[in-house]
């Protein structure tokens, strides 16, 4: 399968690995591509979470995102960064997987992720159990190639037209091809939710940006998400609403409510806390 661990894997490594307690692996973020951006580095983590799961109960099922209670932004990571990730898995079993996690680059912790949990769907509706128990031997073994990611290429969400100077509205177009769903996944096509959630922080850092309690020209970035539910998957071709509305304003800092719909059914909601970057910080 062309691109499979490759287009959307983010685990080159897997240094310790002790099902079904907790990992430690690596994944080096490729110079050429062109950004790799917050929501990424918190795929990176579940997706070392999801081969401890399917681990532990032999490959008969892999969890899909779901919940999340809290992910905290600490710092951006570029190309050409080395990202350490570890988890620690709270529950496991063949209805779900709770853990935590967190990545770091160069010793600072980047992201951290809280009280996260994954219901597990069949395995087999998804991808090859066979290709995957093979594809974990080689991460636990000498590792998977570095560099084999080549980015992720999606149009921006299209702003559309809004009444109220607190709300943010935008589409964006789910393509019906692209290289990531050979990896997410090969059976059965879904739109990665962190792609989604990336382009509905990307709306609401556009309002933010209109307006709030810093300087226009600020540099703004996420600090948080909290409350993320993802109520269904998104296929391929799909048209999303994105909506950003503000809740909270404080003295460096502002809440935002995120929504995701398709066809007027709620997708997935979440709340993202934005605030300016200090000078010389990474966003």
């Amino acid at each position: 399968m062309p691109d499979h661990f490759a287009a959307f894997s983010f685990v080159d490594r897997i240094d310790v690995f002790e099902p079904p307690l907790r990992a430690r692996a690596t994944f080096a973020i490729p110079r050429h591509v062109a950004a790799f951006p917050p929501c990424l580095v918190a795929e990176a983590v579940g997706q070392l979470a999801a081969w401890v799961a399917m681990a532990q109960i032999d490959f008969r099922g892999r969890p899909v995102a779901a919940l999340a209670t809290t992910t905290r932004f600490r710092r951006g990571a570029l190309p050409g960064d080395t990202l350490t990730l570890a988890v620690e898995i709270e529950h496991c079993d063949d209805e779900a997987v709770a853990y935590h996690g967190h990545a770091e680059i160069a010793g600072e912790r980047a992201i951290e992720l809280v009280d996260c949990l994954g219901p597990m769907l069949p395995l087999a509706e998804f991808d090859d159990p066979a290709a995957l128990r093979a594809f974990l031997g080689t991460l636990t073994g000498d590792g998977a190639a570095p560099g084999r990611f080549r980015g992720i290429d999606l149009a921006a969400p299209v702003a559309l037209p809004v009444t109220q100077p607190d709300w943010a509205r935008a589409t964006l177009a789910v393509p019906s091809t692209a290289a990531f769903f050979n990896d997410h996944f090969p059976r059965r096509p879904v739109f990665p939710a962190t792609l989604m959630l990336e382009a509905q922080i990307d709306v609401a850092l556009r309002l933010a940006r209109s307006a709030g309690p810093w300087p226009r020209d600020a540099r703004l970035a996420p600090r948080r998400m909290t409350h993320v539910k993802v109520r269904s998957f998104t296929p391929p071709g799909a048209t999303l609403e994105l909506s950003a509305q503000r809740r909270e304003v404080g003295d460096d800092e502002a809440t935002f409510f995120l929504t995701a719909q398709a066809s007027e059914r709620t997708v997935a909601t979440a709340r993202v806390v934005i605030g300016p970057v200090a000078a010389g910080g990474a966003a």
